[in-house]
């Protein structure tokens, strides 16, 4: 009786043991991006869903999704049309995505800088919520580069979309923030679509 007590309670904190023998790396995480995170962020609060779920309904700090977006196959045959799959998110997210990868090419870091100064209203003291999906360390490197720009009120939703989902909390169908020159095309793509009516 008592080992099986002990057993259960082992199954049921082993996550927990799993993700705090995760060490944070002095810099960012480069490659391997959906693996076991650190149970922390230096410099950045941990949010556990419930704490996540209290900013939100409190309207208390800016949600940011760090998922990559997937990319369009190269060589697709002509005229073949790509969808994206859906990215369903916290609702009221700013999904700003490839923006948690180990190095950004200037013009990504140019665009997670615009975003986060869009997503702060431009008062860098406003509570920066980042997440993505659980055992994801795309949102634990936006975090730690949103720090070391000087932002100082980062939180970190480790568990992301998937601890969100399991606590049965609303999700709602999401668009990235359009990059520099995409705002245009996108303008035109809805111009030209034709009517649903």
């Amino acid at each position: 009786m008592l080992a099986g007590i002990v057993i259960a309670t082992f199954a049921l904190v082993a996550p927990v043991f799993a993700q705090q023998g995760v060490p944070e790396p002095d810099g960012y995480r480069m490659d391997n991006y959906r693996a076991p995170v650190p149970a922390m962020l230096s410099g950045a609060r941990t949010l556990t869903t419930a704490e996540a779920e209290a900013i939100w309904r409190d309207k208390a700090g800016v949600f940011i999704d760090a998922l990559p977006r997937p990319p369009k196959p190269k060589n697709l045959p002509q005229g073949t049309v790509w969808r994206d799959k859906p990215r369903f998110n916290i609702p009221g997210s700013i999904w700003l995505p490839d923006t948690g990868y180990g190095i950004l090419s200037p013009a990504t870091e140019d665009y997670l800088k615009q975003g986060l100064a869009r997503a702060s209203l431009g008062n860098k003291s406003m509570l920066l919520v980042f997440y993505c999906l659980a055992d994801c360390w795309m949102s634990w490197n936006a975090a730690k580069r949103t720090l070391a720009y000087g932002y100082p009120n980062v939180a970190w939703y480790p568990d992301g979309t998937d601890g969100w989902e399991r606590a049965n909390l609303p999700t709602a169908e999401a668009q990235p923030q359009p990059r520099p020159g995409e705002e245009n095309q996108l303008s035109h793509d809805a111009e030209v679509a034709p009517s649903a009516h």
